[in-house]
């Protein structure tokens, strides 16, 4: 595997999990949602500056409501991005010099947890670029050794590969993931499906490991969860559907809508299922196959009073996904963002975040859900 591995130590009674800690759910209200700033056209090809856009008004729309925490590599790109950010609530974005290759900080960036006391303390995973795929892009794995001490958190190093959109967690010890990426050989091809479900239990504070199957056409990630499924409270989960029969991604949603209608939680109680439209193909201009984008609405991100949500300009299913997501968070304000030049990066708007919860507080603003709805 290449990209530096964190030394760590077995699972053993000094894991979060035997210290109480766990990680809380996405809703649990956050200290700041950590980005890194977008530069690569390889990533973006003639579509940076859309993207810095993009970029921009999310960080418009969450200073509003908490800090934002911003990598970037220089001086010159902080003068730049605090120049275009004219409004009040600037005075919570806080810039960070620290040089990254590329800004998906979902995967590569720290994973939070919270003590039974309140405290802060972070996973670090190792990151090898999604299956070695890319391999310029692993120097990332660098960047929690270098917040790690900007947030004077307790570190622990599982020793595997896990990246972070390839998890969800409902705050109430269960873990929701795919089996094409978690058990990929590309990834742990040394740990068997227990050996995973064990560090994820005691890594992440989880009783139970929700299993769905695929993730979604053109997901170079091999199948991460949150283009596929996500929790919204502790017992509702929001999973993708696609209408069309003739469409690639017909089939492995079918299945996985299927696997969480079966499900049961840890005390024996079924899950209450909400399924969220897919936005129909959206491609590199050919129409290939091979040139499928993996939008999808269910790359949202959830923060303090509001919910980002990718769009593509599908009028009717753009509104679908926005009412429903509304309707599952009525304490929040669903804010859709045109997202087309963004998943040309195969990713979106929750693969860029990374949300660090706060400290010493209780989740607040759990959504609820009508049953029947």
């Amino acid at each position: 595997m290449t990209g530096p591995m964190p030394s760590g130590r077995p699972v053993s009674a000094e894991s979060p999990a035997a210290r109480g800690y766990q990680m809380p759910a996405e809703w649990h209200r956050h200290e700041s949602t950590w980005l890194a700033w977008p530069k690569d056209p390889e990533t973006w090809p003639a579509r940076v500056p859309l993207v810095q856009a993009i970029f921009l008004r999310m960080i418009e729309v969450l200073t509003a409501h908490e800090q934002v925490d911003l990598l970037v590599d220089d001086e010159e790109t902080e003068a730049h991005v605090r120049a275009a950010c004219p409004w009040p609530q600037a005075r919570n974005l806080r810039m960070h010099r620290i040089p990254t290759v590329d800004a998906w900080i979902r995967d590569y960036g720290p994973n939070f947890l919270l003590g039974l006391d309140g405290r802060l303390a972070v996973n670090h995973w190792g990151f090898n670029a999604w299956g070695d795929k890319y391999p310029p892009l692993s120097v990332d794995a660098r960047v929690p050794n270098v917040l790690v001490p900007l947030l004077g958190a307790e570190r622990f190093t599982p020793g595997i590969i896990l990246e972070g959109g390839a998890i969800d967690v409902n705050g109430g010890r269960v873990v929701m993931t795919t089996e094409q990426c978690l058990l990929n050989e590309n990834r742990n091809p040394h740990l068997d499906r227990t050996a995973i479900e064990a560090r994820l239990r005691e890594f992440l504070g989880v009783e139970q490991v929700l299993w769905l199957g695929q993730g979604i056409t053109g997901d170079d990630t091999d199948g991460h969860i949150d283009d596929v499924a996500r929790f919204v409270s502790a017992d509702t989960i929001i999973c993708a559907k696609e209408d069309d029969p003739s469409d690639a991604n017909y089939a492995p949603l079918a299945d996985n809508l299927r696997r969480l209608e079966l499900a049961r939680d840890p005390a024996g109680r079924p899950y209450h299922v909400v399924t969220l439209p897919m936005p129909g193909a959206i491609t590199k201009g050919s129409g290939l196959p091979e040139d499928r984008l993996p939008a999808s609405y269910a790359n949202f991100y959830i923060a303090n009073g509001v919910v980002l949500l990718p769009v593509f300009g599908h009028a009717t299913n753009d509104q679908r996904a926005t009412e429903t997501l509304q309707a599952l968070f009525p304490d929040r304000q669903v804010v859709p963002i045109h997202c087309e030049p963004l998943v040309w990066g195969l990713g979106a708007i929750h693969c860029v975040t990374q949300q660090q919860p706060a400290t010493g507080s209780a989740p607040v603003g759990s959504a609820y859900v009508a049953r029947g709805l």
